[in-house]
């Protein structure tokens, strides 16, 4: 029985990494850890593009019109919603993640979900590069072992 497992291989794979303009301090950090990863893990720079958009709720669309153009092996999303004293968490949040999901499984390419959602702001400095590591970084390393799973499932390569 065969069995699948993806590696952080980035052989010959295009990838990009949309960002969210708000709670930007954060986020900047989450970009930066995605970045770190996809080069340290063998992806040329020249064969990763970045967008920023306004926030998080924009990020689904981005990474559609992006995996729409079949430039890239997979999308890293990072961003950052924290709560505050009113329900706009909650729907940001939700719908956010949603549309990164649905975006992934629309299109067939994983979609690296780097989107915090936290209670406090230091919640969020944790996750960016603090004490809970960079989370950028590691939702850079599922896109890269979830491209290279899916290209190992469809050549049958175990």
């Amino acid at each position: 029985m065969p069995e699948y497992t993806g590696s952080p291989r980035a052989a010959g794979r295009r990838f990009a990494v949309v960002a969210s303009r708000f709670n930007e301090p954060i986020t900047s950090k989450l970009l930066d850890g995605a970045l770190d990863a996809l080069r340290r893990h063998g992806v040329d720079a020249d064969r990763i593009d970045t967008a920023w958009v306004p926030g998080a709720f924009e990020l689904p669309i981005a990474v559609r019109r992006m995996l729409a153009t079949e430039r890239y092996d997979a999308i890293v999303a990072v961003g950052a919603v924290v709560r505050g004293e009113t329900p706009h968490f909650d729907y940001v949040a939700a719908e956010a993640s949603r549309g990164l999901a649905q975006a992934s499984i629309d299109f067939d390419r994983p979609v690296g979900f780097g989107l915090l959602t936290c209670d406090t702001m230091d919640q969020a400095e944790a996750r960016a590069g603090g004490e809970h590591g960079n989370k950028g970084w590691d939702a850079a390393i599922a896109a890269l072992e979830m491209a290279d799973l899916l290209d190992r499932v469809e050549s049958d390569e175990t």
